[in-house]
């Protein structure tokens, strides 16, 4: 009898236990998940605030989108090469010579600007496969292939240019990172009708997701989300997205590197959650070795996983040229700095094996905003550098300080 009686009184015990690690793990990642979106929305409010609410102007939003979509474009690559462990410090200068050989290739060789296009991809997946095969199969940290590439890449840069700049590229082109969708639909109450659309559509793809995977996590009953919190996040992410949408349907439509950087954030957050490959990319930075004992093909990871920064690289150059309407040899610089920050400010740990793609744009985000902020109140660039190195360091002592707390449970 108290034998039972024992066993009895110790289930309760063990149920409540298990109900807290559930509600500490779910505590965690909420915080991890939404530290970072309320850290953007308070930056964003507080320089709405300063700046006596020009910061939100349409034109402003506008031009945040455009200024910073390389950062973008450049995080959504580098979160994965820190999730598994790896660095690149060349991005930055392979965004200035493709953009060189872009410039060359329609000014000098007379192709047209869509095939200057893929040349300049090929040339990014090229430099991406140089430095993978260094990495990879040869064995050299990627700190040192990648800062030998950064000055191996300025130095073609240079060479390319011969120091000076290729100006009056097609204006196809150049519509890439400063053109827009033509309001084809017509206007509603001042308004573009089209870009009004596309934030319904987006608002509803992103609903009826968030809801298959709910309807996943409970199939396979994986502990899910309260829904009173999910609910409100899809309230507040919807209201953000026709927030935004309005915003840009007030000035001049939709920015068609907008459409560029939706595509790649599905995509490569598809690749990351869903895919083998994504998985394999979190196995490495998590645990190499046991990763390799489970039969993962490591070096032809790293591999690809360099060939894809090359890929975005070639991108984020396309894009900045395009903006900028002209190939200049000192494009591109810090770029590796601003998107290594944008990933860490993003939730991604130091140590690899933790990232998000989203996370990593946000973190892109924070700091485009940061950026637009102090140089509408017309704070110094030194202030403004020391600024950002600060928000850095406290995105990465936030980080640490989770783990500790975590590891003294």
């Amino acid at each position: 009898m108290s034998a039972t009686t024992s066993s009895t009184s110790t289930r309760p015990g063990a149920g409540a236990s298990g109900g807290s690690a559930k509600r500490r793990l779910r505590l965690n990642v909420n915080l991890r998940q939404y530290g970072i979106l309320a850290a953007l929305a308070v930056i964003i409010l507080l320089f709405q605030v300063l700046t006596g609410g020009r910061l939100l102007l349409p034109g402003n939003v506008n031009n945040l989108i455009q200024q910073n979509a390389y950062v973008l474009i450049l995080a959504i690559g580098m979160v994965m090469v820190i999730i598994a462990g790896h660095i690149d410090l060349s991005v930055g200068s392979v965004v200035a010579m493709v953009g060189a050989i872009a410039a060359i290739s329609m000014n000098v060789w007379g192709l047209p600007w869509w095939a200057a296009l893929l040349v300049a991809l090929a040339t990014g997946a090229v430099v991406g496969a140089w430095q993978g095969f260094w990495v990879a199969f040869v064995g050299i940290p990627a700190f040192i292939v990648t800062l030998a590439g950064m000055l191996i890449f300025r130095g073609f840069t240079l060479v390319l240019l011969t120091g000076g700049t290729i100006s009056g590229l097609p204006p196809q082109f150049t519509a890439i990172g400063a053109g827009w969708i033509p309001g084809f639909a017509g206007g509603i109450l001042g308004r573009d009708a089209f870009t009004l659309l596309l934030g319904l559509v987006a608002s509803a793809a992103l609903i009826v997701q968030q809801l298959r995977a709910r309807a996943a996590l409970r199939r396979l009953e994986l502990p899910r989300e309260p829904g009173a919190s999910f609910w409100t996040k899809q309230i507040i992410a919807v209201a953000a997205i026709m927030a935004l949408t309005w915003l840009l349907s007030g000035y001049s439509g939709t920015p068609i590197i907008l459409i560029v950087l939706a595509l790649l954030i599905l995509a490569y957050s598809y690749v990351l959650s869903r895919s083998v490959f994504g998985r394999h990319i979190y196995a490495m930075g998590g645990n190499l070795f046991a990763a390799q004992m489970s039969g993962v093909k490591t070096k032809w990871v790293t591999f690809f996983i360099f060939v894809n920064m090359g890929a975005l690289a070639a991108v984020a150059g396309i894009v900045s040229t395009a903006r900028a309407g002209s190939a200049v040899a000192s494009a591109g610089q810090n770029y590796e700095l601003d998107a290594i920050a944008a990933v860490f400010i993003g939730g991604a740990a130091v140590q690899g094996g933790v990232g998000t793609v989203v996370g990593a744009v946000i973190g892109g985000l924070v700091m485009g905003v940061l950026n637009m902020g102090l140089s509408i109140l017309s704070v110094d660039a030194a202030w403004q550098m020391a600024i950002k190195g600060f928000v850095l360091l406290l995105a990465v002592a936030f980080d640490v300080f989770n783990k500790r707390r975590a590891g003294m449970r």
